[in-house]
């Protein structure tokens, strides 16, 4: 698709624009009113994407580099480029990361009777008793390596935590350098320590990490020589899979063959080491995995920052945000099989199947203000035990490790009705947690399926097939977000339970294409990828763009994750400048500039960076006051539009998109989670000084509970 038309100054980088993003993500661990233990939830939640983008979007872009590969990005920047200016941007704000999470450990967690330790501040019971705890539950399975010509430098895996260290021994008077890995999976990264230890009687909470432990009693490990030096290191490789499906005549066997390579790791992209790090170990690290200068962190604190999350599960309420529990759909309370199970129990308490529910009126669920145990997975709990459901379809990309869809479907089977699950075996970083659910299915007599060649399935459908009176009717879900209970909790994800005639007979060609060697190339009402939606998308923005042209008011609202598609932003930026309104909710990247004199003075963008995730897709379009609404999975990204199954689905229950469009409203309306872009791409937080303009999320929360009393 050519895009030559598109100026480069008039979209910004999306490497850059996802760094702008997580930024966002970590200001939440600095703001103010923002509860101690959820400060470094989000320091955490910023590390660990950082670490992602370093071992995707970084690897990427070095590969280029090294294979010779010229083409630039969209902004007409060079792969060298861009890596620089990832480095000279991500500097800063890393340094703000490490400076304000050291503050809160050393400060405000003691003002809050926490204690995370160092060494030498143990007191003498505590040091006896770490001491001990080192000797029976760490130094049996620490593997010191030494590096001299008899042994190599040993391979540093992805993302591990390490000890360096300079031993010198006496007798020959040479110095060896050394590598430790600390233990990651089998032992937690901050150790407890018994308060009963601890000479302050208000302690609440009081641990030391693990490294700390390690590195002070590094001469067990050593018995007869002298530790000269020693650093912490920790190392990120290039972890994307590349398949070639076409090549796979066992596409699990591929990718549990690329797991396999992953565990192991690619190209060192990025060397993090303690900012004291003597200048001997510096030199041995780089050298030994061969890491150049512009690939070196040196941080100034702790390493390896996504594990603070652990420090999450101490219990106290009063350092985190008021406890969040979701509520039953208004129309789906007397609907809840699991709590009647027998029968004529259910009977004499006016229980109602979903599927009666659904019968008499499409639903919309709202996670997490709605529960996804009582709507979601209720649906499919009743599609296994009820008698009359013939069959069942699901796409599962990420699936939670205790799903109770999963022992919904094998249930279902087991009772011999038809049952298929299409697993999205390449859901990046869940591709070993998917490969077990598809083996598990499989055995269980669920038809298992891994999708389109040549395309990852996106798509978040559930289709259910029920016999009566002599038909089969179609029950369905269509939602913007996964079918996982854990997410469900912290992402906000909207989904349409419906039983229309129309959109149930395109979910069954669509499963059709998915299961088989149909080649469907149109669908009554569903927009899918890659066939109809882009087209789909850049019509329904011509419609308005056309009347804004006739002098009719013309709008457009979209919230979305992420919006890169040049074409899309082209055809936005043609819509700006003939009058259509356009506002845009947008959590992540986006490479259009709002607001820009003579481009895009009629497009506003918002993103709103709360407690959950904003995670849902909602696509609002005037049509001349006959709105269009459509929600579904995919983002305004290359990659949704052309290179994945995607559906998005039309919402035709005037309730429903009444009750959308009022959303809406509260997500363009002013809000103390609400960062505003600027017409030069930066953002600026919405600094509120009315207490009466409280956060969004917590305001949902609110109307969502009002409504249920």
């Amino acid at each position: 698709m050519s895009t030559s038309n598109i100026n480069n100054e008039n979209y910004i980088n999306r490497e850059l624009s996802w760094i702008d993003f997580n930024k966002r993500v970590l200001e939440l661990a600095i703001e103010e009113e923002t509860p101690l233990l959820e400060k470094i939830k989000f320091s955490s939640i910023f590390s660990n994407n950082l670490d992602e983008f370093f071992m995707v979007r970084v690897a990427s872009l070095k590969s280029q580099v090294d294979g010779g590969i010229s083409k630039k990005s969209q902004d007409g920047r060079s792969a060298e480029e861009q890596l620089d200016a990832i480095r000279n941007y991500l500097d800063p704000i890393l340094d703000k990361q490490q400076s304000k999470t050291k503050y809160y450990i050393q400060d405000e967690f003691k003002k809050n009777n926490l204690f995370i330790l160092e060494y030498k501040e143990l007191n003498e019971k505590q040091k006896v008793w770490i001491d001990n705890y080192f000797t029976n539950a760490i130094f049996p399975i620490l593997t010191p390596l030494a590096v001299d010509p008899a042994h190599p430098f040993p391979f540093i895996s992805n993302l591990s935590l390490n000890l360096a260290a300079i031993i010198f021994d006496r007798e020959t008077e040479k110095e060896q350098f050394t590598r430790i890995k600390i233990p990651g999976e089998s032992i937690s990264r901050f150790i407890s320590i018994p308060i009963e230890l601890d000479d302050n009687q208000s302690a609440k909470y009081t641990g030391i990490a693990i490294e700390q432990i390690i590195a002070n009693n590094l001469i067990m490990l050593f018995p007869g020589m002298e530790v000269k030096a020693y650093s912490f290191f920790r190392v990120t490789r290039d972890a994307d899979l590349e398949l070639r499906d076409l090549e796979a005549d066992d596409l699990m066997s591929a990718l549990e063959e690329g797991l396999r390579k992953r565990r192991k790791g690619g190209e060192v992209v990025r060397l993090e080491v303690s900012s004291n790090t003597p200048e001997i170990i510096l030199d041995l690290l780089q050298e030994g995995m061969h890491v150049e200068k512009e690939n070196l962190y040196q941080i100034e604190g702790l390493l390896a920052l996504d594990e603070l999350i652990e420090l999450t599960a101490i219990n106290l309420p009063k350092l985190k945000f008021k406890e969040h529990q979701g509520i039953t759909h208004n129309q789906l309370k007397n609907s809840q099989l699991r709590e009647t199970e027998d029968l004529d129990i259910r009977n004499k308490n006016n229980f109602k199947s979903i599927f009666s529910i659904i019968r008499r009126n499409d639903l919309l669920v709202h996670h997490p203000y709605n529960l996804f145990s009582t709507s979601v997975e209720e649906f499919i709990n009743q599609a296994a035990e009820d008698s009359q459901v013939m069959g069942i379809k699901m796409t599962l990309y990420r699936i939670s490790k205790d799903s109770l869809i999963i022992d919904a479907l094998i249930r279902a089977a087991e009772k011999g009705k038809q049952v298929m699950a299409l697993v999205e075996l390449k859901a990046r970083f869940d591709e070993d947690n998917n490969i077990q659910w598809a083996k598990q299915l499989e055995q269980s007599g669920v038809h298992v399926v891994y999708g389109v060649i040549g395309l990852k399935t996106h798509t978040k459908i559930a289709l259910v097939i029920r016999k009566e009176k002599n038909r089969l009717r179609s029950y369905f879900h269509i939602g913007t977000g996964n079918y996982n209970s854990k997410t469900s909790k912290t992402y906000t994800d909207l989904g349409l339970l419906s039983c229309q005639p129309e959109l149930g007979q395109d979910l069954i060609e669509l499963f059709n294409y998915l299961t088989g060697f149909a080649k469907q190339q149109s669908y009554r009402k569903l927009l899918v990828a890659p066939v109809t939606l882009r087209h789909g998308i850049e019509k329904l923005i011509k419609r308005e763009i056309k009347h804004a042209k006739t002098g009719l008011p013309a709008k457009i609202i979209a919230k979305m994750n992420s919006l890169v598609d040049p074409e899309i932003i082209k055809l936005l930026y043609e819509a700006s400048r003939e009058g259509v309104q356009i506002e845009l909710i947008i959590r992540g990247m986006c490479c259009l500039y709002p607001q820009k004199k003579g481009l895009s003075e009629n497009i506003k963008v918002k993103s709103i960076i709360g407690r959950f995730l904003e995670h849902s897709r909602i696509f609002w379009f005037n049509n001349d006051g006959n709105a269009e609404v459509f929600i579904g999975s995919a983002d305004w990204m290359r990659r949704n539009l052309d290179r994945r199954v995607e559906a998005v689905t039309p919402i035709e229950d005037n309730k429903i998109k009444k009750e959308i469009k009022h959303l809406l409203d509260s997500y363009i309306e002013e809000s103390k989670d609400c960062w505003i872009m600027q017409s030069d791409g930066s953002y600026i937080k919405n600094e509120i000084l009315n207490d009466k303009k409280r956060y969004l999320q917590e305001k949902i929360i609110k109307l969502y509970k009002k409504e249920a009393n």
